[in-house]
């Protein structure tokens, strides 16, 4: 019997990121329950998340940015976080992350309530979750115990571009046990947040060097964008990653439907649609109304990459941004 490209892909979608044995390690669900006396660890992130996603709701692609720069650097150790000379802050492509106030505020009201506790990596990954969660996305349980790293440093990022190839992204990912269904939900993150024109420029007046527009992007979206990336303008706008405006700040299948109209805006979403290797998986996310369960378990693997659990080789800082002596 012959089993269809989407069948595959299906069966491929029911396995991926619930990851029984992946997340084990030291890591645990539950890990603060009664590590804090009476309080709720992951409810007072909660609450410190909550009160900044009602005064603006562009934290939540600004935590999920921080996140994957995080545990795509040395793994998921809050290193971003540092404040040392040539940090990983100061690599370039980290320069316009944000969302560093939220973990600040977070960790200082865990420490108010339990100091030396609670690691600023685990922060990162709960109060990443709960803005998805306030974003209209499924809400997920993460394992918990992380150490934070004691080293960060600018030459250590190497992140992928915008522009990256599907091969090189799917090379990527699998460099740090993520699968190319991994790799295609987490860049479902797109669905929220914003580029600059700068990322994507090349695709409206020189692509690839022909002086012409990217041919896979839709026309009337090419002259949309150039209204709002003008090729003389000294300010480098920003769009929406989902051009659906009903959609764009919620954690939604938006994206996939999107990009399979020929409207995704880096090149790396578009080509999602069109490679051999991962449209159907994109086919079957776009008409996929579980999408954000399976996102949010491609976060819980995404948070268990390379966690430092020995504390021989990480601790739990007093303040995230400082390595504690």
């Amino acid at each position: 019997m012959k089993i269809s490209v989407e069948a595959i892909t299906f069966l491929l979608l029911l396995v991926v990121a619930n990851c029984p044995g992946f997340c084990g390690a030291a890591l645990q669900y539950g890990y603060y329950d009664g590590k804090c006396g009476v309080a709720d660890v992951e409810d007072i992130i909660r609450r410190v998340v909550t009160f900044h996603f009602l005064r603006n709701q562009t934290i939540t692609p600004a935590l999920l940015r921080l996140q994957f720069h995080d545990c795509f650097v040395r793994g998921c150790d809050a290193s971003i976080l540092l404040d040392v000379p040539n940090s990983e802050k100061t690599a370039g492509p980290n320069r316009s992350v944000r969302g560093y106030d939220i973990v600040d505020d977070a960790k200082a009201a865990v420490e108010a309530a339990c100091p030396g506790v609670v690691s600023c990596a685990d922060i990162i990954v709960a109060a990443t979750r709960d803005a998805v969660e306030l974003s209209r996305g499924e809400r997920y349980e993460v394992p918990m115990g992380r150490l934070d790293g004691l080293v960060s440093s600018a030459s250590n990022v190497d992140l992928p571009s915008p522009s990256i190839s599907v091969t090189d992204s799917i090379q990527a990912f699998s460099r740090k046990r993520l699968s190319v269904v991994d790799m295609v939900l987490l860049l479902g993150g797109h669905t929220v947040g914003i580029a600059h024109c700068s990322l994507f420029q090349n695709r409206l007046y020189n692509f690839q060097n022909t002086r012409k527009p990217d041919p896979t992007m839709d026309p009337k979206l090419v002259m949309d964008l150039m209204k709002s990336c003008p090729t003389l303008s000294t300010v480098d706008n920003a769009v929406n990653l989902d051009q659906n405006s009903n959609s764009a700040l919620v954690v939604d299948n938006s994206y996939y439907i999107e990009t399979l109209a020929r409207r995704g805006i880096l090149q790396i979403d578009q080509a999602l649609a069109l490679d051999d290797r991962t449209s159907s998986i994109v086919k079957f996310l776009a008409r996929d109304e579980n999408f954000p369960m399976r996102f949010g378990n491609a976060m819980v693997k995404l948070s268990t990459v390379d966690v430092v659990t020995d504390i021989n080789k990480g601790q739990i800082r007093k303040s995230c941004r400082a390595v504690k002596k």
